[in-house]
């Protein structure tokens, strides 16, 4: 949000004050000033023109369009100047820009500075200048003439005026509805000045007690139907109007917030905005069908013609202004229509001064990329006690600048008139908060110069009643921030010592333990991302199967309306992040992520804490070297799960194959009785197709919280290095399909006992002639060792000899000998 300077002073003496202490005060009241520039009322100020007077004038030689000239600038050498200008004469006061000043076109073309040369053989020393070629206008049709008693030599910005100003690029939160205006800037800053600075002047709020009705011979009835979309609404009629240009100062003012005049009736609601913070809009009053406004919302999939000439398919839930046969005029709050707004035609209209809810127009101004400024505010909250004064403000500016006639009472419909919020606060929950003793009078005080009142003050607390434009201003703690904000933050000590006490973290540090593992797979090649904890309703919608719709946690999010869930799980934050990076060409992803997950759970809500890891496209880099096997697989993500639980030492668990899975297409379950420690494989593909990711993904997630509980108590496990031989044995083993490699390997453990230090699958090999249907080959290697002696040849044999057995009974396995 932009804020002028010059238009401030309208309504508080800011003292002598340098503009950027001015901007250093607005920031500790929470209106952050982002950047300040200067501007001038005219681009580039007029700086190096000057006031000349033409001594001579004649014809060139060598071109009958050009005039060479003699001008006197005030210096003791009149300038030679050519002149293609058909009006320039002899004895003329003109505008002339000397060598080397800069001239900033009306056409927006690119400033240029003038030269000395020579056109056509004459030496020219610099230029007469028309309106256009300076910025003051459109004319081109001659120089500027000034007036006979203008001061040769003088300066052109001062006959013109220029003005300088500074303006405020302010950062405005959400909650700061108060301060979407001059005037609710210039509270802050009076309030500030005032309880730092010693200012004893008041706010000059502008008046309008010279409201009257002129006339009342022209009515509009208005019917609001969608009271809840619009809590208030007022209009007047305004007759006689003629359309012109804006007077200088009016221009003035909106251009300096890069707001673009056009006339000087839409010109005043614009002024009217940025001013009070209340949107305007004004009909042509001959547009409105049956002399009648209707406030309603329109059947789905009606169009409607905007103002920018863009055709719209409207929502159910777009409030429309429509006229009394029901035609749509006006997106209400956001966006006016091509046919009922102020033409150069115009001369009668309806003032319209409404109230319409943030939610309503939010939506609406998302759902069709209309982010105006009168949306901004209203998606803020404006302040539904102001819509009849700022109505008056701008009819008396309209009677003064446009000769406009008051032709009918004040329409106001208010059907729930909105009362000021009173808020009980503590002295002592001020001072524990702000961490600062504050007298009660001098909060009283700072609450006073923002325009609250204070009642019912007691020794212990008060209640404060807030103004209808601090909407976000509720609570207690609310209040608190105001008084903070007003104080200053500066002005709380930061003490010069600090007294704490240690903290010892019970084993396991769940911090460390998070950090160990990101070093870890940042070693292994992965690349940390960070989520939103916001997610999207429209992913979950059509799929009870993944996450049952009453589980899923809504919020209101006044940012950003799409993002309206706590995520469930850790899946579609991941997908988008892949998509993001394939749209950039990186296709070749490793991410991981620590987050937390939301759900609902009946009255309660269930915050669970992941690890993500995500895996697409190649696993090694593309080369020469690599071959087919550089492609990622279900292996390779469970290579990176099995990694991490042996790096936390967690060795003892179950697992189990999904059967039926909505998020993955296949994968493993590893779990420690009721408690999963990770869940991964290849997602489904159908999901990833439809968030628009390209190949398959892997994705491992670990419920953190389980991990950190399942952790070995033990903080080092130690292990000698064994000093004897080990000896291996192999083993071929024909089974069926259905044996998993986990099998052999229980069986194993369970029978070598203490002995078996290793087991490892080097080979798996399927031929339906050799080995039969169904059948396949698992070629397996044992590894055994004692840490206390030499293992003997026999003993060795007779484990084998049992693990075969065992193998063929419980698993029909055949040995290939």
């Amino acid at each position: 949000m932009e804020v002028s300077l010059n238009w401030l002073r309208q309504y508080i003496d800011t003292v002598g004050l340098e503009p950027e202490v001015i901007g250093d005060i607005l920031t500790s009241t929470g209106l952050e000033v982002e950047g300040m520039k200067m501007v001038e009322s005219i681009p580039g100020g007029l700086h190096g023109l000057v006031v000349g007077e033409v001594v001579s004038c004649g014809k060139h030689e060598n071109a009958d369009k050009l005039s060479v000239t003699k001008v006197d600038i005030g210096q003791e050498e009149l300038l030679p100047i050519v002149c293609g200008a058909p009006n320039v004469a002899e004895g003329q006061k003109v505008v002339v820009a000397t060598v080397g000043t800069e001239l900033h076109p009306t056409d927006g073309s690119s400033p240029f500075k003038i030269k000395k040369g020579k056109i056509r053989g004459e030496v020219s020393m610099g230029m007469i200048c028309a309106e256009d070629e300076i910025g003051l206008g459109q004319g081109h049709d001659g120089i500027i003439v000034l007036p006979e008693d203008t001061k040769t030599g003088s300066p052109v910005r001062d006959f013109y005026g220029i003005e300088t100003d500074y303006v405020y690029d302010i950062g405005l939160t959400p909650n700061r509805s108060d301060g979407t205006n001059h005037l609710g800037v210039a509270t802050d800053l009076g309030a500030a000045l005032k309880i730092n600075h010693n200012y004893e002047g008041a706010i000059n709020a502008p008046n309008v007690d010279a409201f009257k009705v002129d006339n009342n011979n022209s009515a509009i009835e208005v019917e609001v139907r969608n009271t809840e979309a619009c809590p208030r609404y007022s209009g007047v009629v305004i007759k006689n109007l003629k359309i012109a240009e804006s007077p200088d100062w009016l221009k003035k003012r909106l251009n300096a917030i890069d707001v673009r005049p056009i006339n000087n009736v839409v010109d005043i609601t614009n002024f009217v905005l940025h001013e009070l913070g209340q949107p305007l809009h004004a009909f042509d009053l001959d547009e409105i069908k049956g002399s009648k406004i209707i406030v309603q919302t329109l059947p789905a999939e009606t169009k409607f013609l905007a103002l920018d000439e863009t055709e719209r398919t409207l929502r159910d839930e777009d409030l429309m202004i429509c006229d009394g046969d029901g035609h749509p005029m006006c997106i209400g709050g956001v966006f006016g229509g091509i046919t009922s707004g102020v033409k150069d035609t115009t001369t009668s209209i309806f003032l319209e001064s409404a109230h319409f809810d943030a939610e309503w127009i939010r939506r609406t101004s998302m759902a069709h990329n209309l982010r105006t400024d009168a949306a901004k505010v209203f998606e803020k909250g404006s302040d539904p006690n102001i819509t009849v004064y700022a109505l008056k403000r701008a009819a008396l500016l309209m009677q003064e600048l446009a000769g406009g006639i008051v032709s009918s009472e004040i329409v106001d419909i208010y059907p729930e008139v909105r009362k000021p919020v009173q808020i009980k606060v503590r002295y002592q929950r001020v001072n524990e908060l702000i961490g600062v003793e504050i007298s009660p009078s001098k909060v009283h005080e700072i609450l006073e110069a923002m325009a609250m009142n204070i009642l019912e003050p007691n020794d212990t607390d008060f209640i404060v009643e807030v103004p209808t434009n601090k909407s976000d201003v509720l609570r207690e703690i609310d209040i608190i921030e105001e008084v903070l904000r007003i104080y200053g933050f500066n002005n709380v000590p930061i003490p010069s010592r600090i007294s704490t006490s240690l903290a010892l973290n019970t084993h396991p540090d769940p911090n460390q333990i998070t950090q160990k593992i990101g070093d870890l797979l940042a070693a292994r090649g992965f690349y940390e991302m960070m989520g939103l904890s916001l997610s999207e309703s429209r992913y979950y919608k059509d799929k009870e199967d993944v996450i049952p719709a009453e589980e899923l946690v809504f919020i209101n999010n006044t940012s950003n309306v799409h993002l309206d869930i706590m995520r469930p799980n850790m899946v579609f934050s991941g997908l988008e992040a892949i998509l993001r990076n394939q749209n950039r060409q990186e296709n070749d992803l490793c991410l991981f992520e620590f987050g937390r997950t939301y759900r609902k759970n009946e009255d309660t809500f269930e915050e669970t804490n992941h690890l993500s890891i995500f895996m697409t496209g190649r696993r090694y880099a593309e080369s020469w070297l690599t071959d087919d096997k550089a492609a990622l697989s279900f292996y390779t993500i469970k290579a990176h799960a099995k990694a991490i639980l042996d790096r936390l030492g967690i060795s003892t668990y179950q697992q189990a194959s999904f059967i039926d899975d909505t998020i993955f297409g296949y994968g493993l379950h590893y779990y420690r009785g009721q408690k999963t420690l990770v869940n991964f494989g290849q997602l489904d593909s159908q999901l990833v197709k439809s968030m628009d990711v390209k190949g398959p993904v892997f994705y491992a997630d670990f419920n953190w919280d389980n991990i950190i509980s399942s952790l070995p108590k033990k903080r080092i496990a130690f292990k000698e290095l064994n000093k004897y031989p080990t000896m291996r044995r192999d083993l071929a083993l024909v089974v069926d399909k259905s044996v998993k490699f986990s099998d052999i390997a229980a069986i194993a453990t369970k029978t070598g006992k203490k002995l078996l230090s290793d087991i490892n699958l080097f080979d798996v090999y399927r031929n339906d002639d050799q080995l039969g249907n169904d059948k396949k080959s698992y070629a397996v290697s044992f590894l055994f060792e004692d840490p206390s002696r030499t293992l003997k040849i026999k003993e060795v044999d007779k484990i084998m000899d049992k693990l075969i057995k065992s193998c063929e009974v419980q698993l029909s396995a055949q040995i290939r000998r």
